[in-house]
């Protein structure tokens, strides 16, 4: 019940302001003001969402000897490591494909060495992941 409501809730923060601004004039100023509502909203929900979901015990962790504040922290903390690696894996994926493409333009036989250095900044997020799984099989 309170999933569908989150949801609802989520939904209507994206819809809304959308629909206000597309049915109404279109102005800058108009468009600033919408966008700004659609943050504060979209954002107010998801905050809402996430302090209402890690505030009670979830279903069948009775079992389990961590106390549910320990659990909330580690499910936290493994959304944090996928997500700034995911992160730090987009922004060096970029520069070295565009450094690899530069090269590459000047000397065909390079391609393999970009290609090496393209893999490595994708193994940044291979390892955050492997870190998240083990902030999960601990709890």
């Amino acid at each position: 019940m309170i999933i569908n409501i989150l949801f609802v809730l989520l939904f209507l923060s994206i819809v809304l302001p959308m629909g206000i601004f597309y049915l109404g004039e279109r102005r800058r100023d108009r468009f600033k003001s919408m966008l700004l509502i659609n943050i504060i909203s979209f954002f107010g929900t998801l905050i809402f969402g996430t302090i209402f979901m890690f505030s009670s015990v979830a279903l069948g962790s009775e079992a389990s000897n961590v106390p549910p504040e320990v659990q909330g922290m580690a499910f936290l903390s493994a959304a944090l490591v996928t997500g700034l690696c995911t992160i730090g894996t987009g922004i060096a994926t970029g520069q070295a494909a565009s450094a690899g493409l530069g090269a590459l333009s000047e000397n065909e036989g390079l391609m393999g060495k970009a290609l090496i250095f393209v893999a490595l900044a994708e193994g940044i997020a291979i390892y955050g992941l492997l870190i998240s799984f083990t902030i999960l099989g601990r709890v």
